[in-house]
């Protein structure tokens, strides 16, 4: 046993060594089966490990206001898809049962979404030709398209698409997706048509139509919010929607509003769906394979946005990261509840902000809410249709007005302008992005500049030379230490970025610099070695290889030797296939900044510079 072997029991430090234990890495057989069968169905295995009795009263409650409010909304998207009422509620059922199972968000209302629906009825009506059972198959098929796209996503690991979504995305988003929800149901809320596909359109639409305006209706709409307004600050704990809403409803029962001409919603259909495969020609399934995609990269955008836009409650001793979405997760989760859908007769979904905020607000703690509201949608589509015919349009557009003051965070546009107006601008982007252009446009707007301004950044970093500073240990950034050193004739340059085809040009512009102003600075000692600091450069392309050669030939032509510092083995290699490493030298290439530094020295004094 060698002097640098403590052996099994011992070290230097004193600690005794205890057995290995398995940590898990290599699972198989039945434990892999069981992991896998875990990561597929997060919802469940929460709900099965950790759930807790003294939850259960509020997240009823909580379906409750949702199931209130979602009823008659997902009716409403089904008109605009295009396909019978029912289908609203069998989409929303199918999908709020299995994204409790599979689903990793303990509070994110998934089911038909405005904007999914909007995307779907434009991509199909064209396809179906006016026949409402082509329409009903055209967008169950696309439901399970949808599924098979986010499965495959899945596979490929493409949840990272998720990562574009920044928080100034996010904040903007959901001031926008705000002003158009309330845009949306100013028609209900005034008992006027409003009419238009963008937010201009119907606000001018709005305008005209305002000598219109049903007072009644009016009163009915304010009524309601003020008194939702009234509980959440009174008792905030109170499902204060639900209480306004069936305040409202059996006003409207007592005191027979109808005949005043406020509108409610009407006879709800009823039926259980039997699950079935849409049959499709061959040229209808390749455009729906496109269409399919492009919706399933908008539903999976915004199930992202709203689950880190309204993270869970936090339980008890749990870390803030255990509440997190995983994004690759949602994909199979998102994927499985379209296959669900479609194989109901329904049309494809997402989440839905207003839906989540508002349990959030009524004191959902887990998807026991959902399974709640699912439970209201099964005695609605069986029983309890009746009851609902009664419930104003005015007073559910007051629920959404209600939500959509959840949505806008003017505190986080505060915080994004103190700390970088750049980032601000991005909310400013996406927010007005989404309500001029809709949705799609707007997060497709904000994620192009996003990724714009990430590479103005990669492509120009902040750099520094490093020097000594008496009396603090290391080299530092001689920028921020006015008293630091540098050994006469060697520079040590930090570029802080991978170096790649938009920054190499940058990098050689800033080193010639460097020399220029050594040079002029020490006319008497100038450079000899450049040495540049690798630790940074994570990454490079064929085209920065390139570059780093050209940027040797010109430091050779003026008399300096170029040398990498701190280069690890990940860029070692491709810098060696490039032939960097060849050029440049093995023995220019050094592990740590002071064994550069003691090589320079060496190298110096047998090496004295010739004066001419």
């Amino acid at each position: 046993m060698t002097e640098q072997d403590p052996g099994p029991t011992g070290g230097a430090d004193g600690l005794d060594r205890h057995p290995a234990i398995d940590y898990g890495l290599d699972a198989k057989g039945e434990q892999w089966f069981l992991k896998a069968l875990q990561a597929a169905t997060p919802g469940l295995t929460f709900l099965l490990q950790r759930f807790q009795r003294g939850w259960l009263r509020t997240d009823l409650l909580a379906g409750l206001a949702v199931a209130a409010y979602l009823v008659p909304q997902v009716m409403a998207y089904s008109a605009i898809v295009g396909v019978p009422p029912v289908a609203g509620l069998w989409t929303a059922l199918a999908a709020m049962l299995v994204y409790a199972v599979m689903g990793g968000s303990r509070v994110l209302s998934v089911g038909p979404e405005s904007t999914i629906a909007l995307l779907t009825g434009l991509a199909i009506a064209p396809m179906a030709g006016g026949d409402p059972g082509k329409l009903a198959t055209l967008a169950a098929a696309l439901s399970l398209i949808i599924g098979f796209w986010c499965l495959v996503g899945r596979v490929l690991r493409l949840g990272v698409v998720a990562d574009l979504l920044s928080q100034p995305l996010l904040v903007g988003y959901l001031a926008g997706a705000a002003v158009l929800m309330v845009v949306g149901q100013l028609g209900k809320v005034t008992g006027t048509t409003v009419q238009g596909e963008t937010l201009v359109d119907q606000m001018v639409s709005f305008t005209r139509g305002l000598n219109g305006t049903h007072l009644a209706t009016l009163w009915v709409a304010l009524g309601t919010l003020a008194l939702i307004l009234l509980i959440h600050f009174l008792l905030p704990k109170w499902p204060a929607a639900l209480i306004g809403v069936a305040a409202a409803t059996v006003a409207y029962g007592v005191f027979d509003w109808g005949r005043l001409g406020v509108k409610a919603v009407g006879a709800v259909p009823d039926g259980i769906p039997v699950p079935s495969i849409p049959v499709l020609s061959v040229g209808e399934l390749k455009a729906l394979l496109v269409v399919g995609l492009g919706v399933a990269v908008m539903a999976y955008s915004d199930n992202m946005l709203i689950a880190r836009g309204f993270p869970a409650p936090a339980l008890p001793g749990e870390r803030p990261s255990e509440r997190d979405v995983d994004p690759q997760s949602e994909l199979v989760a998102l994927g499985g509840v379209h296959v669900a859908v479609g194989l109901i007769g329904g049309f494809p979904v997402s989440s839905s902000g207003s839906r989540t905020a508002l349990a959030i607000a009524s004191g959902a703690r887990t998807q026991v809410y959902s399974l709640a509201a699912a439970a209201v949608v099964v005695v609605v589509l069986l029983v309890a249709g009746p009851i609902l015919q009664w419930m104003p349009q005015a007073a559910l557009g007051a629920v959404v007005l209600y939500a959509a003051t959840k949505l806008v965070q003017v505190s986080q546009f505060r915080r994004l302008w103190g700390f970088r107006r750049r980032e601000f601008a991005l909310a400013l982007v996406t927010l007005f992005g989404t309500v001029f252009y809709g949705i799609l446009a707007g997060v497709g707007i904000a994620i192009a500049l996003s990724l714009l301004e990430m590479g103005i950044r990669l492509a120009r970093p902040h750099d520094a030379v490093l020097g000594r500073v008496p009396g603090l240990a290391g080299m530092h950034d001689v920028t921020d230490y006015p008293g630091a050193q540098t050994l006469p004739g060697l520079i040590i340059y930090r570029f802080e970025a991978p170096l790649f085809f938009a920054n190499v040009g940058e990098l050689r512009r800033r080193v010639q610099l460097v020399i220029d102003r050594e040079t002029e600075a020490y006319p008497d000692a100038p450079p000899r070695w450049f040495l540049l600091n690798v630790e940074a450069n994570t990454e490079v392309d064929i085209t920065a290889a390139d570059g780093l050669r050209e940027l040797q030939g010109d430091l050779a032509a003026q008399g300096v030797l170029l040398g990498l510092v701190r280069l690890k083995r990940d860029l070692y290699e491709p810098l060696r296939r490039a032939g960097v490493v060849d050029l440049i030298g093995e023995d220019m290439c050094f592990p740590t900044l002071p064994v550069a530094e003691e090589a320079f020295v060496e190298w110096a004094r047998t090496h004295p510079r010739v004066v001419e």
